[in-house]
């Protein structure tokens, strides 16, 4: 039996140097992953790929007519301020010429055209073809022109504002080659992704790189849930598609962030998964029906779940109900925090507008809502998205205002309350419909004020129960009482300018 022998670490020899670096060798090889792997992970090319899809995304024109006001003519002894058009020198060739143009032009007005550019994609051999809304937008001439260099003019099938989606119709002579959507749910970060456009009016343009992030929420509408990808996306890109390496639509590029306008490898796309069904329902009714339940949310924050005795911060909390809504008819209630829709779990606040907006109009749908501690199902009739837009309104009956108090300062909350009267209405501009407590002091260095609360806003209800609230004691019994509960937090319904939203405040020491 041999004896092992060992030596520090910090020796060297090169007996220990080349079984060391074998070793290496040896665990590289174990981790690295296979070559079948690896050219799977990394192709070696896109040509194969953009050659195949190129022919099925389009550059889109349009032409806008537009009117110029029409400017007076200068009065008798007025001289032609700068900029207002070419001044002609007394005895230039075309003396005449020109200044009857230019007296025309400010008599009538002028109409020049405005032409913008934008992509798109083929998705039936028909000749339908999707882009961005914005891209087609207020045009009196759409002009799509192909790969190969053919023009064909455009109709508007439908359009859709809150998602940025429209579908348009040429008439080829031939099918024309088009692209499937894939399944946005299936792109991971990191994915490779392929990018095919009109950057710059350039003409079709190939642009690759990695999904970067997924839910992405820029604030541009209601639905927002865009795939981050850092594959170049500039101006003109708009409307064109985002591929998987498979070759299917995962996304419609959309938007960019970049100070100057050009690409800084932020980009983002519309999802195909949120694409598919508003375009199949533009192509069926030219507009996109959405489902509507008729609530305002809000975000469940970390005090407010404590607040509502929930054990995470979840779901979409109900802060106004618009009347006779779905909502209204189905018993959701104001301070109701929906959990789950039609089976499918809400999480962040606003997913669920795009969860109700996916589900078919008419269905009837279980809601599972969190309501006084605990959880109760209500089966809802969805209805349609209505066209014109509708007030939400408490669906609760006014509470009696109870006589005048002096004003009560509730200091673990940081606040001195009154009773509304005639004069405190008066003072803070507030309807003879408002009801509940006025805040009329704020302690700068107290929960209240940590939340942007200010007087002249109103306290409607408080508490999990969410009982409403007429006069400061009341206000106070609650807080009293979630203290001596040790609780951590108490949440509020307030009021300020006709709107409504839900609080949560830190209970601090007295």
């Amino acid at each position: 039996m041999t004896k092992t022998e060992f030596r520090p670490a910090g020796r060297f020899s090169r007996r220990n140097l080349v079984a060391r670096t074998f070793g290496v060798l040896i665990i590289a090889a174990m981790l690295a992953p296979s070559g079948q792997a690896m050219a799977k992970m990394v192709p070696d090319s896109f040509a194969d790929l953009a050659a195949k899809l190129l022919p099925a995304v389009v550059n889109i024109s349009t032409t806008q007519v537009v009117k110029q006001p029409q400017s007076a003519p200068p009065r008798q002894g007025q001289e032609r301020e700068q900029g207002q058009g070419p001044q002609v020198a007394p005895g230039a060739p075309f003396e005449d010429f020109f200044r009857e143009f230019f007296d025309r032009q400010r008599r009538g007005g002028t109409q020049r055209k405005m032409t913008s550019l934008g992509s798109g994609f083929v998705i039936d051999p028909s000749g339908l073809v999707v882009t961005n809304n914005h891209v087609i937008a207020e045009a009196d001439e759409i002009m799509i022109t192909f790969s190969d260099d053919r023009k064909l003019k455009a109709k508007v099938i439908g359009r859709d504002a809150k998602t940025d989606l429209a579908l348009l119709k040429v008439e080829p002579k031939k099918p024309l080659v088009f692209v499937k959507f894939g399944d946005s749910d299936a792109a991971r970060v990191g994915d490779w992704v392929v990018a095919i456009g009109n950057p710059f009016g350039l003409g079709g343009t190939v642009t690759a790189g990695i999904v970067s992030a997924r839910h992405r929420d820029i604030n541009s509408g209601p639905y927002d849930d865009f795939i981050q990808t850092d594959a170049s996306i500039n101006r003109g890109n708009s409307g064109g598609p985002m591929f998987n390496i498979k070759g299917e639509v995962v996304g419609v590029n959309s938007a960019i962030y970049s100070p100057s306008g050009g690409s800084v490898g932020i980009g983002f796309a519309i999802p195909s998964n949120l694409a598919k069904p508003v375009i199949a329902q533009l192509r069926k009714f030219g507009k996109a029906k959405r489902g509507w339940l008729g609530v305002n949310i809000q975000s469940v924050t970390k005090e407010i779940a404590e607040g509502l005795g929930l054990t995470e911060a979840t779901g979409a909390l109900v802060a106004n109900i618009t009347a006779n809504s779905p909502a209204a008819k189905g018993k959701v209630e104001i301070g109701d925090v929906i959990l789950t829709f039609d089976g499918k779990k809400v999480g962040m606040m606003r997913r669920l507008p795009r969860i109700v907006a996916e589900t078919n109009v008419g269905k009837r749908v279980m809601v599972e809502v969190w309501r006084k501690s605990k959880k109760i199902k209500l089966e809802i009739l969805l209805g349609e998205f209505p066209e014109a837009p509708q007030t939400a309104a408490a669906v609760e009956k006014d509470t009696p205002r109870s006589k005048p108090q002096a004003p009560v300062i509730i200091k673990p909350l940081g606040l001195a309350l009154a009773t509304l009267t005639p004069d405190l209405r008066e003072k803070y501009k507030l309807d003879e419909a408002v009801n509940g407590v006025v805040v009329i002091n704020v302690d700068e260095g107290g929960a209240a004020a940590e939340k942007s609360i200010r007087p002249g806003d109103i306290i409607r209800k408080i508490g999990p129960e969410h009982a409403p609230v007429t006069n400061p004691s009341q206000v106070k019994s609650h807080v009293d009482k979630a203290r001596e509960n040790k609780m951590k937090s108490i949440i509020i319904l307030l009021e300020r300018g006709g709107s409504t939203r839900f609080v949560g405040l830190k209970l601090e020491e007295s």
